[in-house]
């Protein structure tokens, strides 16, 4: 290992950010680049993927070349390459596994391929050290999971949504109430402003497994607003996202409890976009204080709960720890990967 120290050079395009990272033995950061595309995307009320793939091709080499400049380091000092390989949207994957694969060619270093939700749960990484066995509740724009982590990359999936994802649904109710794409956080801040006054279904709340389901949600949601407008009564927007939001963390942190209780274990890690959630982040810091206090709740700072190059080298620093770690020049992206 160059210098006694584990440097890993990361990668993460899977979406309409761009990333890049250095991370010093798996916990460190020296560097976390992003350049955002959201005002290039939010004309269109969503990620166009090949508008994002254009913003990934004109930004990765500056800011490669500014996360080795803010890390104080050269090719010639990193340990291994890492680089997010799905899921995702393909364009984007494809254009940070190719620069990724062409620095480790060009140096001789190796390439780890990371699974974008595996970073996602790894970002807990950073923050504090992780001891097995863990939970990891992962929200984002495109999934909601519960995953078992019993062991370094070992991962079981106790359960996830059967259609909508719970960031998902955020942005299309957003719509609904005039937010531009990305929905959430102006949906948190507004759900802050009212009461749950609509008392909107909490699908599957009670069934006895661990998944999940935002679909019906979205569509009583969808459904009062329409019927009121069609009836010439206005709705407060407010209670609107506030009753949106109290079910959606009634569901989710029930569903987490009801693992909890069924797989002790050490710590809980809330991963993903959603993660940054403000109404999410209290509720389970209020209920995990009372209900469960002997497990540890680890959520990540804001800035690591998004996409990001930082989780993505922590994650591939466990893969390079665990001998999992090595991908040839044939690499390819993986837009429907699973984490198990």
């Amino acid at each position: 290992m160059k210098n006694n120290r584990e440097l890993i050079l990361a990668f993460e395009t899977s979406c309409d950010e761009t990333s890049v990272a250095v991370i010093e033995d798996g916990h460190k950061i020296l560097s976390n680049i992003i350049a955002t595309q959201i005002k290039s995307h939010q004309r269109f009320g969503g990620v166009v993927p090949e508008v994002a793939s254009r913003h990934h091709v004109e930004q990765i080499i500056q800011c490669t070349q500014m996360a080795l400049d803010e890390a104080e380091v050269t090719y010639e000092d990193l340990t291994a390459v890492a680089v997010t390989y799905g899921p995702g949207l393909v364009g984007s994957l494809l254009i940070g596994i190719t620069a990724a694969k062409t620095i480790a060619f060009a140096h001789k270093l190796p390439l780890i391929p990371v699974n974008h939700l595996a970073g996602h749960i790894y970002a807990a990484q950073l923050v504090t050290p992780l001891s097995y066995p863990f939970m990891a509740l992962v929200v984002s724009g495109g999934h909601t999971e519960l995953v078992y982590v019993s062991a370094p990359n070992d991962y079981q999936l106790l359960g996830e949504t059967r259609d909508d994802a719970a960031g998902e649904a955020y942005d299309k109710i957003g719509r609904v109430l005039g937010i531009n794409y990305p929905a959430g956080k102006a949906v948190d801040q507004l759900a802050h402003q009212g009461n749950d006054t609509f008392k909107f279904p909490r699908a599957m709340i009670k069934e006895d497994n661990f998944d999940f389901s935002f679909s019906g949600l979205k569509s009583a949601f969808i459904n009062t607003v329409h019927h009121a407008d069609q009836l010439g009564e206005t709705l407060d927007r407010a209670d609107l996202a506030a009753s949106f939001q109290a079910s959606v963390c009634d569901v989710l942190v029930e569903k987490t409890l009801h693992a909890l209780a069924e797989h002790p274990v050490k710590q809980l890690v809330v991963a993903g976009g959603v993660a940054a959630n403000q109404g999410l982040r209290e509720r389970l810091t209020a209920t995990m204080a009372t209900a469960d206090p002997q497990t540890e709740l680890i959520v990540p700072p804001l800035r690591l709960c998004g996409d990001n190059a930082a989780m993505i080298g922590a994650a591939a620093s466990v893969q390079l720890a665990t001998h999992q770690a090595f991908a040839g020049m044939d690499l390819n992206a993986v837009p429907s990967l699973d984490l198990v």
